[in-house]
This record gives structure tokens, sequence and C-alpha cells, in this order.
């Protein structure tokens, strides 16, 4: 579906409709309202990110939801989220769900680890082009 000059895919977003880069990452995701197992982390930005469930799980659409996401690479306190839930995809008992993150306690933390990201995915891009060069 295209919108605006926008394309869609209904359900989930295109990588080319994002404002910011998403980066692969694990972690665990606490979040006691939605499910009292935590769920894993599989993306992260600036504005969202997309976690799973190894369970089926209920999400209110209307509902803001606090996250307590504890990324790998990160040894410090949970970044804690508040988020809205943008698309849920249920897998068979899987459940991946999409979230906008909103003005957020720990925004200063995240955008710290996303720079942290971006700074490591730089210096992964520069020693592939060396290795190329050879």
């Amino acid at each position: 579906m295209t919108f605006r000059g926008h394309s869609f895919i209904l359900g989930n977003m295109r990588a080319d409709c994002r404002k910011n880069v998403r980066y692969t990452d694990i972690g665990r995701v606490d979040c006691a309202d939605l499910c009292a197992i935590p769920g894993v982390l599989d993306d992260i930005s600036l504005q969202g990110c997309k976690i799973h469930f190894d369970t089926s799980v209920a999400v209110n659409m209307d509902n803001d939801y606090e996250l307590h996401v504890r990324p790998s690479r990160n040894v410090l306190d949970p970044i804690v989220l508040l988020c809205h839930p943008q698309w849920v995809r249920d897998i068979g008992s899987t459940t991946e769900i999409g979230f906008l993150v909103l003005r957020s306690p720990d925004s200063a933390k995240l955008a710290s680890y996303i720079e942290k990201l971006h700074e490591e995915s730089d210096d992964f891009t520069s020693s592939d082009s060396m290795i190329d060069s050879l």
C-alpha cells in the first residue's frame, strides 16, 4: 500500500518508512502489564523497538506500556521506555510486537545506547571495507 509517497505493508512497517535506523540487538524485556514471562528484544532505534514473547500475549492497542529493556551489550540498569504498540503479529505460540517509543524516563540512556550501536556498526562497516580491499 502507498500513502503520501511512502510504502507500507499492512500490520508491519517497512524499513524505508522509518525515520531512524533500527539496530538488530537481543536482550530481555520485562513488561508486567503484558506478560509475567520476559520478552526478547529483536531490534531497537530511537523511535521504536520490536520484541517477541515465546507465548501468546493479549495486547491492547489503545494502551501505553512501560518496557524495562536490558540489551545484551548494556550491563547497566535496564532502559525504561514508555511505548505504544504499533502492530502485533501472532506466529504459532509466539507474539511479535512493534512499539513506538514515547517520551520516556530513560530517553537519554536510550540515545546513548543507540549511539554505541551506531559506533559499533560503523566500526564493523569500516573493517568490512578493509577486508574487501585486500
